[in-house]
């Protein structure tokens, strides 16, 4: 099942590498792979911007949502410090993707290994109508655990 096409050129450093793909029939997210020359560390506490060999143009009205894989976050401590990501509809760049090591070991990235995930979304862009007052709500105000964490605990 396609919904929507987008264009993708691979570039000099993805030639090799397998496009991104859904693993599974009903998966929601394209793995997406690094593109790194020679293996590339992550200590922990650090982060890196991985290559992934690829332009794309994704059509009016979408973006691309770049995400952890739950496995590396697991496992090693790996996620995305601005997850999630975006992808502008109208960036024309090589995507990169942009790691963290959470863990407590350096982690190695190797060429052709999956590193990321990334899902197609609609976007809606909205409007704004400036007014007074907004209505009422049984919430409010509430916020940060008001609907149902006890206690809030200061940090700093």
């Amino acid at each position: 099942m396609t919904d929507v096409t987008i264009s993708i050129t691979r570039l000099p450093h993805g030639e090799s590498l397998p496009l991104p793909s859904y693993e599974t029939e009903d998966s929601a997210g394209m793995d997406v792979r690094a593109a790194v020359e020679t293996a590339m560390e992550i200590p922990p506490g650090g982060r890196a911007l991985v290559p992934t060999g690829f332009k794309m143009a994704l059509p009016r009205g979408y973006e691309a949502q770049v995400r952890p894989r739950s496995g590396l976050a697991l496992k090693k401590g790996i996620t995305l410090p601005n997850s999630p990501g975006t992808i502008d509809a109208d960036y024309r760049g090589e995507v990169g993707i942009i790691l963290m090591n959470a863990g407590k070991e350096t982690f190695v990235i190797e060429r052709g290994d999956r590193i990321a995930q990334m899902v197609i979304v609609p976007v809606i862009q909205a409007g704004w109508r400036e007014v007074e007052t907004l209505d009422e709500t049984a919430r409010g105000e509430g916020g940060f655990g008001s609907t149902g964490v006890a206690e809030v605990e200061e940090v700093g």
